[in-house]
């Protein structure tokens, strides 16, 4: 198999020795997953199934993010809980991607889970001489880790400009520079708060992934991914604090996933411009929705239209008429398919062939996670 790697900008072959290991940032459960969410997740099962087809050991760890700014402001929004808002769109996230077909992953951890293993590890940081504490905040200082912009290759003045609008602060006159990013935080009087050698206070974003993908996969994992915008500041930041910390290259492949549109921009909460799984499973079986994510090559961003449904629902009709045909060498075609960086919509053209021609595309379509 030959996967695209986002830090070498390359396709280059995987050759995982042992159990494969591959982390997937999870949800922030503040409000419903759509469309987007449900496309990285799809993308990370495709490449499961058909590494298991191939006989490896998949261990897929995806995160809960149930503690960050985002669920703690919805919370204080609503007047409940964090944990309990957390648990509520929890449940419906699980119960769209079962719609869809998702197998269950290896493990789901919480960042609440991980409090442990987050203080540990920012204790690290400061033994290698690469964080500072000012006011009870502990920074990471990316002008001590040289290889910082290794997996997003964006520009400084980019990443100022992407730091500062997924809420990195830039302007902060505690950092000795714009692009130090928080390990800790003390906590507002209405947040959660553990104790910690720098004072009360909760963990930042970033390193509650690295803690959470060393503690259950290793220091070097064979994939880590998510969607495009993930890969600055969330991956890089990840990257530079687990190889500052352990000396290990910390992922093989950086996996990002496309953006999903809707109405011409972008698919996102802030926007509310969202498609859901479930309203789609309701207006059409959820094998038709699952296909029709399918058609889309994973790394290209790609606009929801309704009529894409409607294609994926004629589709499944057509390779349904094949049951109880002849056997073909569509499987070989559609393996083959995937192997070259996970080409789903060319698997689907080897099995609408085959499907055409009268031939059996049952297991080929199994192997996708369509049921027939």
């Amino acid at each position: 198999m030959r996967l695209y790697d986002s830090a070498r900008r390359a396709v280059a072959p995987m050759t995982p020795s042992g159990p494969v290991t591959m982390y997937s940032c999870g949800i922030t459960p503040y409000d419903a997953a759509h469309l987007g969410h449900a496309f990285v997740y799809l993308a990370f099962d495709v490449l499961t199934r058909r590494l298991r087809d191939d006989g490896h050991e998949v261990r897929v760890v995806r995160n809960v993010t149930d503690v960050d700014d985002d669920i703690l402001r919805k919370a204080r929004e609503l007047g409940v809980h964090y944990l309990d808002l957390a648990a509520r769109e929890l449940a419906t996230f699980e119960r769209d991607m079962r719609l869809i077909n998702l197998l269950p992953v290896y493990a789901e951890p919480r960042a609440t889970g991980a409090i442990a293993e987050i203080l540990t590890l920012i204790g690290r940081t400061f033994d290698e001489g690469i964080a500072y504490e000012v006011d009870g905040y502990v920074y990471f200082e990316v002008a001590r880790f040289p290889r910082f912009g290794q997996v997003s290759h964006e520009t400084r003045e980019r990443m100022v400009a992407l730091a500062a609008e997924h809420g990195g602060r830039p302007d902060d006159p505690r950092k000795r520079d714009p692009l130090d990013f928080v390990l800790w935080q003390p906590s507002l009087e209405d947040e959660p708060a553990w104790e910690s050698r720098w004072g009360a206070g909760r963990p930042g974003w970033h390193i509650e992934c690295s803690a959470l993908a060393l503690r259950e996969l290793g220091e070097t994992l064979d994939v880590h991914g998510g969607g495009r915008d993930l890969a600055f500041p969330h991956h890089e930041c990840e990257a530079a604090q687990s190889e500052a910390v352990s000396g290990a290259p910390f992922v093989r492949h950086w996996m990002h996933v496309g953006l999903v549109g809707y109405d011409g921009t972008k698919m996102s909460k802030s926007l509310g411009n969202l498609v859901f799984v479930n309203e789609l499973a309701q207006r059409s079986e959820p094998s038709a929705v699952r296909l029709a994510l399918l058609a889309q090559h994973y790394r290209g961003d790609w606009e929801w239209r309704d009529e894409l449904l409607a294609g994926a629902r004629s589709r499944l009709a057509t390779w349904r008429s094949t049951l109880g045909g002849r056997e073909s060498g569509v499987l070989r075609d559609v393996r083959a398919a995937l192997d070259d960086d996970l080409d789903t919509p060319g698997a689907l053209e080897a099995i609408d062939a085959a499907a055409h021609a009268g031939a059996s595309v049952q297991a080929a379509a199994a192997l996708l996670g369509v049921t027939l």
